[in-house]
């Protein structure tokens, strides 16, 4: 086991058993970066190795693929299903109650006329795909998708887990954030402060 792992073994262990089904959470500090400065925020997307702790709501825009999507037990829409969203209040509830988008490429443009200007600022535009697309990994890898955002704050504070996930996926998904970070920082580790992780409702362990 690494020590990252061993570290959310101890998170795990000193936090109190809940009715619900924990979220694992990683804060990363960091230090000496002016945020003032546009080319040092950032907001990026990463594929974790593995899922991120909630099973995140997924809903497809299709036509060809739409019998596919159906059957991977995602949100659904079609074309003519479309329509319905051209009502602001309908638009912005499917906005709240899904996570990610996808699109088939041929329908971007009426996605885009009408759910863009709910959608679009709030991170959340359709990602296309082709037509004859198997969509079996593209949603797996889509529930996986982890937005990295450094806007104000020096602070990163993202999902990584849940309690019943093992400590070693655990670690992989926390070592990919990390990673992501010193890439993206204009001088890598140097400016990751301290990292904790934690149980939603546990005490805080540094693993860093």
């Amino acid at each position: 086991m690494g020590e990252i792992a061993e570290k959310v073994a101890e998170a795990k262990k000193k936090a109190k058993k809940r009715k619900f089904l924990q979220r694992v959470d990683l804060a990363v500090n960091l230090k000496n970066i002016n945020l003032a400065k546009p080319e040092n925020r950032f907001n990026k997307e990463l594929v974790l190795p593995h899922s991120k702790g909630k099973e995140p709501k997924v809903c497809v825009i299709a036509q060809t693929t739409a019998p596919q999507a159906k059957e991977l037990g995602v949100t659904v829409i079609d074309r003519a299903g479309l329509e319905k969203y051209k009502d602001k209040k309908a638009a912005k509830e499917l906005a709240r109650t899904h996570d990610h988008f996808l699109a088939e490429a041929p329908l971007m443009v009426e996605v885009g006329k009408i759910l863009g200007p709910v959608l679009g600022p709030r991170g959340k535009m359709p990602k296309p795909f082709p037509p004859g697309a198997d969509l079996k990994p593209l949603i797996e890898q889509t529930k996986r998708i982890l937005q990295i955002k450094l806007t104000q704050n020096p602070v990163i504070h993202v999902p990584v887990g849940n309690e019943e996930m093992p400590d070693e996926e655990i670690e992989e998904n926390i070592k990919a954030v990390l990673d992501l970070l010193e890439r993206n920082l204009p001088k890598g580790s140097q400016q990751i402060g301290s990292a904790y992780v934690k149980l939603t409702m546990g005490p805080s362990v540094r693993i860093r």
